[in-house]
């Protein structure tokens, strides 16, 4: 079956409709193509929720607005929630890290700079780095698909279960919980992926898949 830029599929929470906006000749075409689609089927949707998964970065605000008005007026659903499409593709990344994308999660797609600090009370993952004297502090986990050469914060609620994983995990210092390390001046640098957890109330840090990634 061809693809026409737009697919509408049922799950346990309600509606997804998942948009290919380089299918479409700009927002109008899109906007008439998910609205056809979802009126055949309006009478089953009354009252349910539907996220819409598409590149955020292709639509900007008037027209964001525009296509919930419309789909809540035409199609009657409770509500519609936009999810960013390339959130999606990052969190199959992070997947990868067994047991690690959990809960609440900000995505941030930058280098976190040297004096500049990031909070957040749920998982943090960054698409970049954590440079020398930046700090990330997180009630949950940190994921760094960089390396990690400032300070990070993780489970800063007090939860010692959280873990910390990068690239390249070389922090000034590093705390989980109530515990806290400091990265020793001689350490080598690691050529794999890396991940610290608390074990035995101390901070370890192991190699993290290890097959595919040591050389």
């Amino acid at each position: 079956m061809e693809n026409s830029g737009v697919i509408i599929k049922g799950n346990k929470n309600g509606l997804n409709a998942l948009v290919d906006m380089d299918k479409f000749g700009g927002f109008d075409d899109m906007l008439t193509m998910i609205t056809e689609k979802l009126s055949k089927g309006k009478k089953f949707y009354k009252g349910s929720t539907l996220y819409i998964t598409i590149n955020i970065s292709a639509i900007n605000e008037r027209d964001m607005n525009r296509l919930k008005d419309i789909l809540l007026e035409e199609i009657g659903v409770k509500e519609i929630i936009v999810e960013d499409i390339e959130d999606k593709e990052i969190e199959k990344e992070v997947k990868s890290f067994n047991g690690i994308y959990e809960g609440r999660t900000k995505f941030i797609r930058k280098t976190v700079r040297g004096g500049q600090s990031v909070n957040f009370p749920g998982n943090i993952v960054i698409i970049g780095d954590v440079n020398s004297g930046a700090e990330v502090y997180a009630g949950g986990n940190i994921i760094v698909l960089g390396s990690i050469k400032g300070n990070v914060f993780a489970g800063d609620s007090g939860n010692n279960k959280a873990i910390i994983a990068a690239f390249s995990l070389e922090p000034e210092i590093l705390k989980i919980g109530d515990i806290i390390t400091i990265s020793p001046d001689d350490s080598p640098k690691p050529k794999y992926p890396e991940v610290a957890k608390v074990k035995d109330g101390a901070i370890i840090v192991e190699p993290y898949l290890t097959n595919k990634y040591i050389y």
